[in-house]
């Protein structure tokens, strides 16, 4: 029977009395998802295992500050300062094994002690959880994307530089190389360097230990990489090639006026669909020594003309073309080229996800050492946050041309409403611990599907 409106108005007047009692309670109840990964991937006892030198049985040591800085990203805090918002959560104190939570000043004198050896360990923990994540998933294919992203800073922290900075100009910034795993989003390693270098500056390297890394977890996959025209240049196409990497790379074809003439003197283009057309070259610059396969590619798009409008039916439009060049040493047809170079939007995704909701664009402190070891804790909480997904949710994609990601996976800022922001309270029945949680709905069947996965 429906209910009337009688029964279900009710009116209200008086406010509550708000009173502040101390009851175990939490206000990240979906925190213990979050604890049971930790436990599953066994991260406290790997994360004392890369600071045992300099931490030495201290209390507050490197290992339970970096967990602490991977849950401060993950519950969504980014200023060192928010510690304080929960200071007094049970929940968290929990997850690192203390009493009481490391304050302020705590933290950033344990992150003073880190030194060169320390953040290379804890860089080779971030690359082997994303290298355990690609043995799991057993991909014939992986794409390693490289591109360089600017984390600009209003102070003057240890190595940072003046450089090149869209978004705030004459601000200064560090400029890492990132190397990002396209079929899982994850991060696998990065490059620190200041903020005033080239795009490709040590990339040959550093490329060349993440392809080594990965070809030593799946030595019979197939190694691809998409990197943009900053990185055109003939060590890096070599080094590539003699490690056995596909590649797509863009070409800066403007700065070459003998390849610039010919793409635009171009009358016959072969057609790719309605959008697209190509021809092929082989071509290389005066100071190269071999010939490589280019692809010369056309866009159509259609451009507003200059000038009065017609005020008719319909607004006339002339067709404008967009060129780009592309040379590879891939042997499949010019459209699939296309769209796997294409998919490099995909890492700006990743990167945008991680700066919008694991800080990965804050840089807390002044020393060097401090802001590297909280770049890579940003990077850990990214993974972590795919990685908790991943154990529940079963590939959706398979290998496509652009090389998306194999899951469809909520963002880490999508999964702390969902269910890491929920009020709980600790009691311990009988003494065993135990958790009551608000969580109703489908915030509780994920929480509860995610749980019954890390128990399993």
């Amino acid at each position: 029977m429906k209910p009337s409106k009688a029964e279900i108005v009710r009116r209200v007047h008086a406010l509550p009395q708000v009173s502040f009692e101390d009851h175990r309670l939490t206000s990240f109840a979906g925190l213990v998802l979050f604890i049971a990964l930790f436990k599953r991937l066994d991260l406290a006892a790997r994360l004392r295992r890369c600071f045992a030198e300099v931490d030495r049985d201290r209390v507050y040591g490197l290992a339970r500050v970096v967990l602490q800085l991977v849950i401060h990203v993950v519950l969504g805090f980014r200023r060192l300062r928010d510690r304080d918002y929960y200071a007094d959560d049970p929940l968290i104190a929990r997850a690192l094994g203390v009493s009481k939570i490391p304050d302020v000043s705590t933290i950033t004198r344990t992150l003073a002690r880190a030194g060169a050896k320390e953040i290379s360990r804890l860089g080779g923990l971030v690359r082997d959880l994303t290298l355990d994540r690609l043995e799991t998933e057993r991909l014939a294919r992986v794409t390693l994307d490289f591109d360089g992203s600017v984390l600009s800073t209003k102070g003057h922290a240890e190595g940072t530089a003046i450089g090149f900075n869209p978004k705030r100009k004459g601000a200064r910034s560090y400029y890492p190389l990132f190397c990002v795993i396209s079929q899982l989003g994850m991060f696998l390693d990065r490059l620190h360097r200041p903020g005033n270098v080239h795009d490709s500056n040590g990339s040959v390297e550093f490329i060349g230990e993440c392809v080594a890394a990965v070809r030593a977890r799946l030595p019979r996959a197939v190694l691809e990489s998409r990197l943009d025209s900053a990185f055109f240049n003939e060590q890096v196409l070599l080094g590539l090639e003699e490690l056995g990497v596909e590649y797509a790379v863009a070409v800066p074809f403007a700065a070459y006026p003998g390849l610039k003439h010919r793409v635009h003197s171009r009358e016959r283009w072969h057609r790719i669909d309605d959008q697209w057309a190509f021809f092929e070259l082989d071509w290389r610059p005066k100071s190269w020594s071999d010939k490589r396969r280019l692809i010369c590619i056309r866009q159509r798009r259609a451009g507003r003309r200059k000038g009065p409008l017609q005020l008719d039916l319909f607004e006339i439009v002339d067709p404008e073309f967009e060129f780009k060049v592309i040379v590879t040493n891939k042997t499949t047809t010019a459209g699939n080229v296309l769209h796997f170079f294409n998919g490099r939007g995909l890492n700006e995704a990743v990167y945008g996800e991680a700066k919008s909701f694991a800080g990965l664009d804050y840089i807390p402190c002044r020393r060097r050492a401090a802001n590297e070891i909280f770049t890579l804790s940003t990077m850990l909480a990214h993974n972590l946050g795919r990685e908790l997904q991943m154990q529940v949710v079963e590939p959706t994609r398979s290998t496509s041309t652009t090389r998306a990601p194999h899951h469809e996976l909520k963002t880490l800022g999508t999964l702390r409403h969902l269910v890491l922001r929920r009020a709980g309270r600790l009691t311990r029945p009988q003494g065993r611990l135990h958790l009551s949680t608000a969580a109703s709905g489908v915030a509780r069947e994920e929480f509860e599907s995610i749980l019954d996965a890390l128990a399993a």
